[in-house]
């Protein structure tokens, strides 16, 4: 959890579009919105003249652009399509992509390019370009998908300068749907209990896990880790924007004081960089993606000797941890 109230979800300057005051994102990956913003014209799946794609899912691809103007229609085209799980609204998903500036015929950055991140992001939030936040909702895993954005499905008349892209330019994305998690996703499995002087844990299905503290046995006084579902995915780095889902009580009287299926479900954080409290950064950086771990948080790697909402100072801390997806 964040070391104040709430998660830190992270988003690329890249794919940041202007959201509303309202917004939950943070300061710093969301401008100030503009009341006079252009109306997002609705998609179609074809307009000439059409850019065309080479390569294949999974891969960057090359993008070419006729010459002419665009038509200026938004289009969102599936160039091959998967048969993984299909993207709802409000759901997790990680997009590998590559870009182009219809207006200059420049190659923009890429997730596959040295350096290169997937995109992770709520799709059909409205927190990102909508040439990313619409064109993958209703689409399958495993879909490579052709996105022509002209200004107002992209960075409209501001232009995003760090990337070069002037006010006005049309963008052509490619998009290469990697991953799907429903905000309700969970892990499942047989669990390896922690030993009896520890919390024991109770899986709920869907709804939160219960945490039971054991009777009689004092707080300890050190990070404490036990993989209770050992994953099979990826090792988690430090640096990582992850998935999760999580729920957290009291050493003192099992109370819980807060868990993601009551805000939301699952959540996005950034792990291993200092914007979380110390036993998670501690906790989770090496642990699989797939995994559910406890971890039993002392106050000095929580939140010390400052009360925190429901949490009264100097309190040890157990939480319950899903890692359903790491990028």
């Amino acid at each position: 959890m964040r070391r104040t109230a709430g998660l830190l979800v992270v988003l690329p300057l890249l794919l940041v579009v202007a959201c509303s005051s309202s917004s939950k994102a943070p300061a710093e990956a969301s401008p100030t919105a503009s009341s006079a913003a252009p109306t997002v014209p609705s998609p179609v799946s074809e307009a000439a003249p059409m850019p065309t794609v080479e390569g294949a899912f999974g891969s960057k691809a090359t993008i070419t652009v006729p010459a002419g103007q665009p038509s200026g229609q938004f289009v969102i085209k599936t160039v091959t399509e998967g048969d993984g799980a299909t993207v709802g609204k409000g759901d997790w998903v990680t997009v590998n992509y590559s870009a182009k500036d219809w207006t200059t015929g420049k190659d923009l950055p890429s997730s596959y390019d040295a350096g290169g991140r997937p995109q992770l992001f709520q799709a059909g939030s409205g927190q990102l370009v909508p040439a990313f936040d619409q064109s993958v909702v209703g689409k399958k895993v495993g879909t490579r998908v052709l996105v022509v954005a002209p200004p107002a499905a992209a960075f409209g008349s501001q232009g995003n300068t760090t990337l070069g892209i002037a006010g006005g330019d049309t963008v052509v994305f490619v998009l290469d749907i990697a991953e799907t998690l429903p905000q309700d996703s969970t892990l499942s499995g047989t669990m390896t209990q922690a030993p009896a002087t520890s919390p024991q844990v109770k899986d709920n299905g869907k709804a939160a896990p219960t945490i039971t503290i054991p009777a009689g046995q004092p707080a300890p006084t050190d990070l404490q880790q036990f993989v209770l579902i050992k994953g099979d995915g990826t090792q988690v780095k430090s640096g990582q924007t992850l998935v999760v889902q999580y729920t957290g009580v009291l050493w003192s009287n099992g109370q819980q004081f807060d868990s993601s299926w009551s805000h939301g479900g699952a959540q996005a954080l950034q792990v291993g960089t200092g914007s979380l409290i110390q036993g998670w950064d501690k906790g989770l950086v090496g642990q699989t993606v797939g995994s559910r771990v406890l971890l039993v948080v002392p106050p000095a790697l929580g939140y010390k000797d400052q009360a925190q909402g429901a949490v009264p100072a100097n309190s040890t801390l157990v939480f319950v941890i899903d890692i359903l997806e790491a990028v």
